[in-house]
Order: C-alpha cells, then structure tokens, then sequence
C-alpha cells in the first residue's frame, strides 16, 4: 500500500501543478510584453524545472517498480496503463514542450506559444488520468483489504 499511496500523492501534485501552469501561467505568458518576455520565460524555466523534474523522475520510478511489484489487488492492466501514461507525459515534455520553451527563451513567439498551450491539453489530460488510475489502485487494495 506505501508504494501506491506514495504513486497517488505524486500523480495528484504533478496534476495540481499542470491544471495550474495550463489554466493560468501559459495564458499569462502572452500579456508579459515583448521587452521583457524572454527573461521571464528563461526565469520560468529555471524555476519550475527543479519543481517539476525531480517528482516526473519519482512518478516514473515508482510507475517501474509497480510494474515489477503489482499488489494482488490491482488489476494487471492497470499499471500498463499507468507506465504508457508516463510514457507519454515524458514524450510530450521532452519533444514538444521543451522544443516550445527553448523558442519561446528567445522571445514572444506567438505561434510557438499556442503550440506549447495547445499540446499541453495532453500532459494535463494524462496527469489527471494518471492521478485518477493511481486512486483507483488505492481504492482496489482498500476493498480488498475490507474483505
């Protein structure tokens, strides 16, 4: 049970988080202002990476060892489901949103600002699923557990 409730507490923060970059700080980066925005997106990026970095890597070890050390009552699918999940939400970070980041530190970029707000609908669908299917094996072993 540690290893899914430690599964479910990183998957709600980094879905809290996303929910908030997604409905509030990308929307805000287009009234920063020309002069100004590529240091603030550089500061956006040097801030938010060591909050976000190391609970992806967590969520990604913890996602593995589910794989490895499934309890009996969590359906075997469901950690699949979670690791392709993971997979996914890596995927997007690393080959759309970075590449969108690194454009954007060198100034407002109009195009590549709709691009990173549009693809990030993926990382924050991915996360609350993620976030839900890790409640949902915490909920299977407590049922179990009741029996």
């Amino acid at each position: 049970m540690p290893l899914l409730l430690a599964q479910f507490a990183v998957s709600c923060f980094l879905a809290g988080l996303i929910w908030t970059i997604q409905v509030v700080h990308y929307p805000l980066m287009s009234r920063v202002g020309t002069e100004n925005f590529a240091a603030y997106e550089r500061l956006h990026s040097n801030w938010i990476t060591p909050l976000v970095g190391p609970m992806m890597l967590i969520e990604a070890a913890l996602a593995g060892l589910l794989l490895v050390q499934r309890p009996a009552a969590v359906p075997n699918w469901m950690p699949w489901v979670g690791a392709g999940l993971v997979a996914l939400l890596w995927g997007v970070t690393f080959f759309i949103s970075v590449p969108c980041h690194a454009q954007l530190s060198q100034g407002f970029d109009a195009s590549a600002h709709t691009r990173l707000v549009d693809t990030n609908w993926i990382r924050t669908v991915a996360w609350t699923a993620r976030a839900a299917l890790a409640g949902w094996m915490v909920w299977c072993m407590w049922s179990a557990g009741k029996n």
